[in-house]
């Protein structure tokens, strides 16, 4: 298949969550399989082209776009994904992308995904790329399939071109005031919005692409029927139990050549779930690292999160202190985000010197070690639309401890120690009394050795690899092209 795929961020050229390395697996598996995908990505500022090969698109150089009643110029260049023949498309717009950071909050922000999606369309015409697939993910690009259907519809190229909007995170919605339609609707009448958009006097981008889209897909099944409540739909669940028929729930792969401790390249020692004692040597070697005592007796439970509400950190500002006191483990926090969540790590990390350690920002050799060190790792999170690292943390035999709430839930399932079946610790409601029972539950069983290694090896046995999942979007691809 013809494949054209959109993204506002890909690894390793541009990260600050999920979607990134999701855009990256799902290029690198689809190649793989023979299908021509090309992926277009802004040529974001941050992106450090030093490290990559880039090529100036001959015919793709200074190309005028209008957005509005405003005219930028763009050029493409190209790279390979590392670690794979599949083809990048940087576009070239230093006017709008030579910001330092990936996104801001600047009111004009959404001009430069206009842009970006713009170009997109402009690029397949100008290489002559006929995509079967015109693949949109998130708020940034969710006008590609209403520009389908109206704005380029007239161009024969795109005449059998089916769009996919895929939704990452629903609260990220792309909200802008009345006078940003003509932009938008690039030529296309206002009865194109949504009426209640309309009535309210504002245009979300976001839910132009749930409109629009001939197929859409979200990250995990249990996320694809949470967001059609009003509990999860952020304002939107009207509109998605109208395209429930369009609607899959694709539970996101995890790339083990990336993340596996048998072949992990930033760890100085592998493992599996046979070399265990591995395992409790790297923690051992990363806690003195990280200034933390008492490893040898001590359990370690890990996080790595964007401090945001949405990761469920206000349900640990009593929690924790209160079972660090009542408790022996040891803590390693690795994020960045919210000033307010920023500000009661770092004090927690002064006050209990020696068993609490956090490193604000992130770090990619730091994220590694944390799972593979670990003992445990913490995901509370209120909503989570899939996750990753309950994933990467049951590959790397460090226990998952999460709510049960979108990809969380189906990717991890509660340990009884009866049966010796489960993968984690899994808790139910959004209170603190409930993350305080399942923190206590996994400290519990961690003394009992022998269920612990079986929970501990049951976890490492899961296969959630992109080989499998990627299938799914090739069938689903497939069903919508007939």
């Amino acid at each position: 298949m013809r494949i054209c795929f959109l993204s506002a961020e890909m690894t390793p050229f541009a990260k600050a969550g999920g979607l990134a390395d999701v855009s990256a697996a799902l290029v690198k598996y689809l190649h793989a399989a023979g299908h021509d995908i090309r992926l277009f990505l802004p040529g974001h500022a941050s992106i450090r082209r030093e490290a990559l090969e880039i090529y100036p698109v001959a015919f793709l150089q200074d190309v005028s776009v209008t957005v509005g009643t405003r005219e930028f110029v763009f050029s493409v260049q190209t790279a390979r994904l590392p670690g794979s023949q599949a083809m990048v498309y940087l576009v070239d717009c230093p006017e709008v992308f030579s910001v330092p950071a990936l996104y801001t909050a600047a009111p004009d922000e959404y001009r430069r995904y206009l842009l970006f999606t713009h170009a997109a369309f402009l690029s397949c015409q100008r290489m002559g790329f006929a995509p079967q697939i015109m693949h949109a993910n998130d708020w940034h690009t969710a006008v590609a399939p209403l520009w389908l259907k109206s704005v380029y519809r007239w161009d024969r190229l795109f005449t059998a071109t089916r769009s996919v909007f895929t939704i990452h995170n629903l609260a990220y919605q792309g909200i802008l005031g009345p006078a940003e339609a003509p932009e938008v609707l690039a030529g296309a009448g206002p009865e194109l919005l949504h009426q209640d958009d309309l009535k309210a006097g504002r245009i979300n981008l976001m839910r132009l692409g749930l409109v629009y889209a001939d197929l859409l897909t979200t990250v995990s099944p249990t996320y694809a029927r949470e967001i059609q409540t009003p509990a999860y739909g952020e304002g939107l669940d009207d509109t998605l139990r109208a395209r429930s028929g369009a609607l899959v729930g694709i539970l996101n792969g995890v790339d083990y050549e990336e993340w596996d401790p048998r072949n992990d390249e930033r760890l100085p020692r592998r493992y599996g779930a046979n070399q265990l004692g591995v395992k409790a040597g790297l923690k051992q070697e990363f806690s003195g690292r990280m200034g933390l005592q008492g490893a040898e007796r001590r359990p370690l439970i890990g996080m790595i999160t964007r401090l945001a509400t949405q990761k469920g950190v206000d349900l640990l500002f009593n929690t924790l202190p209160a079972l660090l006191a009542a408790r022996d483990f040891n803590l390693v926090v690795l994020g960045t985000g919210e000033a307010q969540y920023e500000a009661f790590f770092t004090a927690l990390a002064q006050q209990h010197s020696g068993r609490v350690a956090f490193h604000r920002g992130y770090s990619d050799e730091l994220a590694h070690w944390i799972e593979a060190a670990s003992d445990m790792f913490l995901m509370p999170s209120r909503y989570e639309p899939c996750g990753l690292n309950q994933m990467y943390s049951l590959r790397y035999g460090t226990v998952p401890i999460v709510r049960r709430t979108g990809g969380l839930a189906d990717s991890v399932q509660q340990f009884d120690a009866a049966s010796g079946l489960g993968t984690g610790i899994v808790f139910n409601d959004y209170n603190e009394q409930a993350v305080s029972w399942a923190i206590g539950a996994a400290l519990d069983l961690y003394q009992h050795k022998g269920a612990w290694r079986r929970l501990v090896q049951n976890g490492m046995a899961q296969d959630f690899s992109w080989n499998r999942q990627v299938q799914q979007y090739v069938a689903a691809y497939e069903r919508l092209l007939g």
